[in-house]
């Protein structure tokens, strides 16, 4: 063999060393990375563990800061807001009512006509209206003038089935989900504006008051007899249907409970007792925290980059307006130390709440074979071409975690109420029934959320006790509730009453 052919054949030898050196150096880097996925993973199982100690303690907590909220104002994260809703629906109440839900870019108004207890809701109307994006920014008068007219509109159009008798005024239930200190049943200051809206003549003002000028300028005569957060609501809509109804919990983009308490056990209550006993509490539970929560280094960083940075800690990490976002965070990490997406990290995964949460539910509902689903989100969401099954199990996982470390602390939530009025554990003799009605796009269309809240509820109370308890769920509350808490509040009350 001649020096040249022989010189060929150690370089190709050489060569070919060379290519499976970095090709064994490559597996090791990929198992090495893959072993560092695992390992992101194992941590945040960890970190969002809700062992049922764990959740007791949390439950124990909220009942804890439930009473300092109603002890004084300031008392507690929790605010524990007096609705001085007194009257919940009975399903005795007759006649026609209208109802404004003012809740973000849209308002929706709707008249119900109620039959009693046999008729129930016997018909209903309803409208919804776009707020022009300019209104939002402008001043008080022109929102609520817009508002009035598209109102006196509505009225406008009022069939032959909704008849109002002689010398009778309409009544309207008004929603407003926006911070307001109440200050009666039909007054309270707007506290600041949030989802987009900045009109600074409105702050301080009662929002009820710029609601009736607006009507008086385009000459619709309606009084504004109940002014509601939706929370009230879907428990007012909740307790007509059923008189077991003892708290509502809304699961959507955020978080809320409202519940019936003693009013004997509200020591901040100056006024005189109200003739039902009872009050019906606004707790803005968005609010709660305690060392006892979960909290990983993805909650700290998403609580940091917030708007309100130290605040609504629960809804953080159990709405849905955040578990998407925290399953990008988590993602994110994944990329940028573990080369998860590949060797660059994918753009659009550092766009903060790309990942929704209905596009978490549909990823985590996936059970087809090779988990389809999950590869078609993140190839449309993340402009990700391919993805491997493995990679496909962890983002399943990933969704597993965040959702049952939500669920599992509604639950403890809904726990720590129901131990705030003693309704926890069974009764010697007593068959006391408790509804919690539920409303929210989180509860109503994230399966494995709502089903994972309501099996660790029956762990939390065990076996006897949870046969006395029920969640239902209890649709369209910040509309229809407004209206059955006008009726239920209504002025023609004891005119009614004493006929």
């Amino acid at each position: 063999m001649g020096k040249v052919a022989v010189a060929a054949t150690v370089v190709c030898a050489a060569a070919v060393c060379a290519a499976s050196v970095y090709i064994v150096r490559r597996r090791m880097q990929s198992s090495g990375k893959w072993a560092r996925v695992i390992e992101i993973l194992k941590v945040l199982e960890e970190d969002c563990a809700t062992p049922i100690g764990k959740l007791r303690q949390v439950a124990d907590a909220m009942t804890v800061e439930m009473h300092a909220g109603l002890a004084s104002e300031g008392g507690s994260k929790l605010k524990m807001l007096i609705s001085y809703v007194d009257n919940l629906p009975s399903g005795e109440e007759h006649g026609f009512f209208y109802a404004l839900d003012l809740g973000g870019t849209n308002f929706r108004v709707m008249r119900v006509l109620l039959g009693g207890k046999e008729g129930r809701v016997v018909k209903q109307e309803s409208e919804e209206v776009s707020i022009p994006p300019h209104l939002m920014i402008s001043g008080s008068d022109e929102l609520f003038n817009f508002i009035a007219e598209a109102l006196a509109k509505f009225v406008a159009t009022e069939g032959e089935d909704f008849h109002l008798p002689e010398g009778r005024q309409r009544e309207l239930g008004f929603t407003f989900s926006f911070p307001v200190k109440q200050t009666s049943l039909s007054s309270g200051t707007l506290i600041k504006w949030t989802k987009g809206f900045s009109i600074e003549d409105t702050v301080g003002q009662d929002v009820v008051g710029e609601l009736v000028k607006a009507m008086e300028r385009v000459g619709l005569d309606m009084n504004v007899t109940a002014l509601v957060n939706d929370t009230v609501g879907t428990l007012a809509g909740g307790r007509y249907y059923n008189p077991d109804v003892v708290a509502a919990v809304i699961l959507g983009t955020g978080t809320n409970a409202a519940y019936v308490e003693r009013a004997h056990a509200i020591p901040k209550w100056h006024g005189l007792l109200p003739k039902s006993g009872e009050m019906v509490i606004n707790m803005e539970w968005g609010n709660f925290r305690s060392s006892h929560l979960p909290l990983t280094e993805y909650d700290h960083s998403l609580d940091v980059d917030s708007l309100n940075p130290g605040e609504q800690i629960l809804e953080k990490i159990i709405s849905g307006m955040y578990l998407g976002e925290i399953l990008r965070r988590v993602l994110l990490k994944m990329a940028e130390e573990a080369a998860f997406f590949g060797d660059s990290v994918p753009p659009k995964l550092r766009i903060p709440f790309i990942i929704r949460t209905p596009n978490m539910s549909a990823m985590h509902s996936d059970t087809s074979p090779d988990l389809k689903v999950v590869g078609s989100k993140l190839k449309d969401i993340l402009e990700v071409p391919t993805t491997s099954l493995k990679m496909r199990k962890v983002v399943i996982s990933l969704c597993n975690i965040i959702a049952t470390r939500g669920a599992r602390l509604s639950a403890a939530g809904i726990y720590g109420i129901l131990k705030k009025l003693g309704r926890d554990a069974p009764k010697d003799g007593e068959t006391q029934k408790s509804v919690i009605a539920m409303d929210g796009g989180l509860f109503e269309h994230y399966t494995q959320f709502s089903e994972s809240m309501e099996s660790s509820l029956k762990e939390l109370l065990g076996d006897e006790a949870s046969e006395s308890v029920e969640v239902i769920h209890s649709n369209d509350g910040s509309g229809v509730g407004a209206a059955l808490l006008a009726a239920s509040h209504s002025q023609y009350l004891e005119d009614s009453e004493t006929s």
